[in-house]
């Protein structure tokens, strides 16, 4: 007899059309590789030689605000530049390329150089939410497509520990969104149904993979998570963008921004480190952007955090998965079961900063 939790079997994808082969029986197999370093040191709330902390210098030579709320400024080193010059070529249809326009800009979270995401109150979270937001509103109206992003951790090619996220924005709609546009926008063509909020009633009719649910929010370790501890953040009303959240949504999203960051950093009693970003609708010509165009889509977030088994056991992406399909070890439904037995508070938090938290909160 087939048994999901034992033998290797195939997910698919319906995001992106991605097949994931899932291998649970290879969870027991000894580890005599890398070890990464714990991301368990207590860093000072300010750091004279960070580059992001209040007050401080930036590599530039232009010196940071005495910051209390969310920092946004334009990146030192940007990927993206608004003034490259318009090209394009293309020989034999093989040797294609096309300049991009777009800016680059880092948030920083808080002016506590020691606190991430966990470590915040949910009023803090709050403005950072109200940041993205204010950021979506103002490149969307000169872009079609802003990535609001985090890579956290060194693990994570992170530069800098202060908590910070980054936006990028561009003229094109890049490779991953566009499969997310058009598979969603496929899915309401032959469903009916749009397919994250569908996806979403499933999950919660199953109850086997989630991790954290609110009124308003979901998280669940996907169906076809390639990630290990991989989760998917949704809305459980339609929303195409972040801009649509009203104020009980945005309370709700801090709230459950803190209770799965919480969750991961117990997971391993450290900082674990992630990647994550949000998806939402592309930005489109003014007459294009009617609620009729934008049905299809559903605002959501990825969490792909890089950890194993340990804090200190990376999941690597290499041979099978970047040769043939991605490959994990242990099924989503074993690692849903194990984030949401985690506590909600945090492993570091003593109990006077839990009531402080709870004023804060009150003040939302």
């Amino acid at each position: 007899m087939f048994e999901q939790s034992e033998h290797p079997h195939r997910r698919f994808n319906p995001l992106c059309g991605d097949w994931v082969l899932v291998s649970p029986h290879r969870a027991q197999r000894p580890w005599q590789g890398q070890l990464e370093i714990p991301a368990t040191a207590v860093l000072p709330s300010y750091a004279e030689d960070c580059y992001l902390c209040a007050g401080n210098s930036r590599i530039n030579g232009e010196r940071n605000p005495q910051y209390r709320q969310p920092f946004v400024f334009t990146n030192d080193f940007a990927a993206l530049t608004e003034h490259t010059p318009a090209y394009q070529h293309n020989e034999d249809d093989l040797f294609i390329l096309q300049s991009a326009q777009g800016t680059s800009r880092v948030i920083c979270y808080s002016n506590d150089h020691s606190r991430t995401m966990p470590e915040l109150s949910q009023l803090q979270i709050l403005q950072v939410i109200r940041s993205w937001i204010d950021q979506y509103q103002q490149l969307s109206q000169q872009y079609c497509w802003v990535q609001v992003f985090e890579n956290k951790g060194a693990i994570n090619g992170c530069s800098n520990p202060h908590p910070h996220g980054q936006i990028w924005a561009s003229n094109t709609v890049p490779t991953l969104p566009a499969k997310a546009d058009s598979a969603q926008r496929q899915y309401l063509q032959t469903q009916g149904k749009n397919l994250l909020l569908h996806y979403a009633a499933q999950e919660i009719q199953k109850a086997e993979r989630i991790v954290v649910q609110n009124e308003h929010w979901l998280v669940v370790v996907p169906y076809w998570a390639s990630w290990p501890f991989e989760t998917l953040l949704l809305p459980l009303s339609p929303i195409a963008r972040m801009e649509q959240l009203n104020h009980a949504q945005q309370l709700a999203l801090a709230d459950i921004l803190q209770q799965l960051t919480i969750r991961y950093d117990n997971l391993f009693q450290c900082a674990f480190p992630y990647s994550m970003g949000w998806h939402c609708a592309p930005y489109t010509p003014a007459g294009d952007d009617q609620p009729d165009n934008l049905a299809h889509w559903q605002l959501h977030a990825h969490f792909f955090p890089p950890l194993l088994r340990s804090a200190s056991v990376k999941k690597f992406m290499v041979g099978y998965e970047m040769l043939a399909e991605v490959q994990r070890d242990m099924t989503p439904e074993q690692a849903a079961a194990r984030l949401r037995a985690q506590s909600n508070v945090h492993y570091k938090t003593p109990i006077a900063k839990l009531k402080s938290q709870g004023a804060d909160h009150a003040q939302c």
